[in-house]
């Protein structure tokens, strides 16, 4: 088994209730499971002006998929919340990005892990950290480095 970290995102729709039920419907992805998942976050949005604040969380997946079948798998959950890509970083239903995949490093069309933006995300970090506190990330470096230099700022931990 292979360990992923899942980023979850809603601020569309009820996204507390979106963040929740993807977090249930993660461990439907076959030949995988949810080993551990963060407590929900309330987060400033990025990206255009006007949007209303996300709820955020992050998960631990162990699973026998390849990241690009895994990226599949989060796709389609995406779309049974009636995602739609109209504006980069602009509102949305859900949004679930693999941040982490083992120690890889993968750069294809599709999918570039570690995740682009992570380590400037509170909303990313500060989750992770929760569940995995000892991370080393495929550089070697160690999450609670990268935590110095991304502070909570207005990051509000709420109750799952």
């Amino acid at each position: 088994m292979k360990r992923a970290y899942i980023g979850l995102g809603s601020n569309l729709d009820d996204p507390r209730q979106q963040v929740i039920d993807a977090l249930t419907e993660l461990g439907d992805i076959p030949q995988s499971r949810v080993a551990a998942r963060s407590s929900l976050y309330r987060s400033d949005p990025v990206g255009p002006p006007g949007q209303p604040d996300y709820i955020n969380a992050v998960a631990a997946l162990e699973t026998e998929l390849e990241p690009e079948q895994l990226l599949d798998a989060l796709q389609a959950i995406e779309q049974t919340h009636q995602r739609v890509r109209k504006i980069h970083w602009g509102p949305r239903t859900l949004d679930l990005d693999i941040l982490l995949f083992d120690d890889r490093t993968i750069s294809t069309e599709r999918l570039t892990v570690p995740h682009a933006w992570m380590l400037e995300r509170n909303f990313v970090l500060w989750p992770l950290a929760e569940i995995d506190p000892e991370l080393l990330l495929p550089d070697g470096s160690a999450l609670s480095e990268h935590l110095v230099h991304c502070p909570l700022g207005t990051l509000e931990r709420i109750s799952l």
